[in-house]
């Protein structure tokens, strides 16, 4: 029996209309090829998710010394393009539509990696081993960026922008989170700078700010979202000012009429949620903290977010696990578990483009109800 819920009705986003208030999350899993190409199994993954009401595309780097990780995807070559323009067909071919995220690692990166010396606001290192082609190592000491790499680094993400509307994404969310580049501008403890972008709020927020506006320059506002997560201390990012802070950056950037505001681990409870939706005239994505991988705990979380006052909901690990997550929502199915973390970043198709949808599994399945329980720590670089 379908059931009835607020956020499976119709929603818009801009320009687009979107089917019902889910939003599939970016989760870098890992899958491109060596030099940032997405892979045709990436095609197929995200096909399976198309049902989404948005899909995010995994965060992709705008310049070589952005990139973060292993086999992580680009968009900075017109090979990159092409293989994202796989993707985007498909995902159009199932009905779905997409945006792709913006992101570079700053001082989360390694040589070993990239061929080249991380960059950051400040030459503060990541205060743990950072992953490479040859296992863990301890991170290096990035080099300050000049005047010169600030304005070049916005120039990158524009560019960026605009090789993703030609990959054929509808748009583009520019990543000021979880420890990377942006978010190492806006918080005190990695931004130790002492000109423009450096020191009181109103200058540690300047660089998301270009950026965002230099990106909204390139392919229209309406096109254009931000992430961002107040005080989150993933890759030891520490805030102590973050009830000001954001303050300060949602005031610079509410004039520009963006696409939307991507708020990670939105917690309705606290008094810069609250803040936020209040200071914030658009479209806002809230990204829930779940307390479990169940129906019941997917279906109240939205809800509540919602009521809270988010417009969208983001979900990434429903829909890592259940290609056909709205499906089993609308009939209260159960849930698929995540499988164990390890084959997140694997790669190949184990744990990846194998999860079952309810059509592949026989009428009576084994194996867990909707009332078990996974706990959720969230993607490592999403």
């Amino acid at each position: 029996m379908t059931r009835t819920t607020g956020f499976l009705t119709p929603a818009r986003l801009g320009r687009l209309e979107l089917p019902h208030h889910l939003v599939m999350a970016p989760l870098t899993r890992n899958r491109a090829e060596a030099d940032g190409t997405p892979s045709p199994l990436m095609a197929t993954h995200y096909a399976q998710r198309a049902g989404a009401g948005l899909i995010i595309g995994e965060a992709s780097t705008p310049n070589p010394v952005g990139q973060t990780y292993p086999n992580i995807t680009a968009i900075h070559t017109d090979r990159h393009v092409a293989g994202w323009r796989r993707v985007t067909e498909a995902v159009r071919a199932g009905g779905g539509r997409m945006f792709l995220q913006l992101q570079h690692g700053g001082r989360v990166s390694h040589p070993q990696t990239t061929g080249l010396t991380p960059v950051a606001p400040s030459s503060v290192p990541l205060p743990e081993t950072i992953f490479t082609p040859r296992g863990r190592l301890p991170a290096v000491t990035p080099r300050e960026m000049t005047a010169d790499d600030i304005r070049a680094t916005a120039a990158d993400f524009a560019a960026a922008a605009r090789r993703a509307v030609d990959a054929g994404f509808e748009g583009v969310e520019v990543h000021s989170a979880n420890g990377h580049l942006l978010h190492q501008f806006l918080a005190g403890n990695t931004n130790r700078r002492t000109d423009g972008y450096g020191g009181p709020v109103e200058r540690r927020v300047r660089f998301t700010a270009e950026v965002t506006e230099a990106v909204a320059d390139a392919i229209g506002a309406d096109r254009v979202g931000v992430r961002i997560s107040p005080g989150n201390t993933v890759n030891g990012i520490e805030e102590d000012d973050t009830d000001v802070l954001y303050p300060a950056l949602v005031a610079r950037l509410r004039g520009l009429d963006l696409a939307y505001l991507h708020l990670v681990h939105a917690d309705p409870d606290t008094a810069v949620y609250r803040r936020i939706r209040a200071d914030w005239p658009g479209v806002l994505i809230g990204n829930p903290v779940l307390p479990g991988l169940t129906t019941e705990a997917v279906t109240r979380a939205a809800t509540e977010m919602l009521s809270a006052g988010a417009d969208l909901v983001a979900l990434g690990r429903p829909f890592l696990a259940n290609p056909d997550l709205v499906t089993r929502l609308r009939l209260g199915a159960p849930l698929n578990p995540v499988r164990d973390r390890y084959l997140m970043y694997t790669g190949g198709a184990t744990g990846y483009t194998d999860y079952p949808a309810l059509d592949d599994q026989p009428s009576s399945p084994a194996g867990p109800s909707s009332s078990s329980m996974v706990a959720l720590d969230g993607p490592r670089v999403a």
